[in-house]
């Protein structure tokens, strides 16, 4: 398997531009602590991708949409150069990569999980059913929800997500776990039956005891591993 793939590619519009253009303004804090560029550059892009600037609305007045206004030959310009810029991926697939397909992909897939927990700069809405109920965090009313207002647990209960993901993936390439549920050393020994077949039968220095109970917790929390990473597929995102 040979597998290259290239930078998304980034967009540069009108707005994008003007921020490169005024790369010496320094950013401003709003009163959410987040820091941007001036209004006054952000109207500047305005008027590189329109032509004009829109005038403040009134109370209780409707803003138009950005694409109902006419875009300007700058803007119609960066949008070709855009079209044309694709993402470079290479895949090429040997005949052996899919004898053991769910073993070759979680090569890939696991360091990926690593990463994408150590560099995140965010975190999707997890259901409290697939968390334990100490993630479940303090309730918010409708409105704090609506308002898009999150509870003490949201990251955390992503991070466990992500965890018991990594759990499953690792278990799926280091595939001797399952030597920590039995103590002990086989001694098997097979006794001759009157009918010509053999049985087999535990010798006397036969010590090898299995921990089926918790062989069977280990596995379950596997499959739920691989069934999270099923269920938050397309929120792998940073």
């Amino acid at each position: 398997m040979k597998v290259k793939i290239g930078t998304y590619t980034r967009w540069v519009g009108p707005y994008q531009l003007a921020e490169a253009l005024c790369f010496w303004v320094k950013e401003v804090e709003d009163e959410h602590g987040m820091k941007d560029k001036p209004d006054w550059v952000h109207k500047f892009g305005e008027y590189l991708a329109h032509g004009s600037v829109e005038p403040e609305k009134k109370v209780g007045e409707i803003s138009s949409r950005s694409v109902d206004r006419p875009a300007t030959i700058l803007s119609k310009f960066l949008s070709w150069i855009h079209s044309k810029k694709d993402q470079k991926i290479e895949v090429h697939i040997d005949r052996w990569d899919t004898w053991s397909m769910d073993h070759t992909l979680a090569h890939i897939v696991l360091p990926m999980l690593k990463q994408l927990k150590a560099t995140k700069s965010g975190a999707p809405f997890v259901e409290l059913k697939d968390v334990p109920k100490e993630l479940h965090g303090n309730k918010l009313t409708k409105k704090k929800r609506n308002q898009g207002e999150l509870d003490d647990k949201h990251f955390e209960r992503y991070d466990w997500v992500l965890d018991e993901m990594i759990f499953a993936f690792d278990s799926k390439i280091n595939d001797n776990w399952q030597e920590q549920f039995s103590t002990g050393e086989n001694d098997i020994q097979w006794k001759q039956l009157e009918n010509g077949n053999s049985q087999m039968i535990r010798g006397p220095n036969d010590t090898k005891v299995y921990d089926w109970e918790g062989r069977k917790a280990y596995e379950a929390r596997i499959q739920n591993g691989f069934r999270l990473f099923g269920v938050y597929f397309q929120s792998l995102w940073d």
